[in-house]
């Protein structure tokens, strides 16, 4: 039977822990490998480069923290796994749409910017989030 509180404590934790890695990428790649940063012009080389990465980390611990939810169901279904799936992925383009593009931060994104520059990687990401508790389930 669906946990939608422990669901969720499970998915913010993982948000939160990828877009951490995210950002230290993007930190190493400026300071570390002298990458160029944001400027006015673009988001610059140090965060350009971790593009192709952020579907890795999303599927990797978003089926990590999927199984740590399935695993504690009393009697996990693969229908609960593609709901949680569900879920979590409407949950995050929710966020991501206030978090990236409407809410402005030195970070912040255009729609065109999140939505078209960043293809192919955005739709892998909300693709793995979704296969995150699916691939969990087939662990348990």
């Amino acid at each position: 039977m669906q946990d939608f509180a422990m669901s969720m404590i499970w998915f913010w934790i993982c948000y939160f822990l990828v877009t951490i890695i995210g950002v230290l990428h993007t930190v190493f790649n400026i300071y570390v490998l002298k990458m160029s940063p944001m400027d006015e012009k673009g988001m610059g080389e140090g965060y350009e480069k971790t593009k192709p990465w952020h579907p890795l980390y999303n599927i990797i611990l978003f089926s990590i923290f999927g199984w740590l939810y399935i695993q504690g169901l009393s009697a996990p279904t693969l229908e609960e796994a593609l709901i949680t799936g569900a879920i979590w992925a409407g949950v995050c383009i929710v966020f991501d749409v206030l978090g990236w593009v409407i809410i402005k931060h030195p970070w912040s994104l255009s729609f065109k910017e999140f939505y078209v520059d960043y293809q192919p990687w955005i739709t892998l990401i909300y693709a793995a989030i979704f296969m995150g508790p699916v691939i969990g389930y087939f662990f348990v």
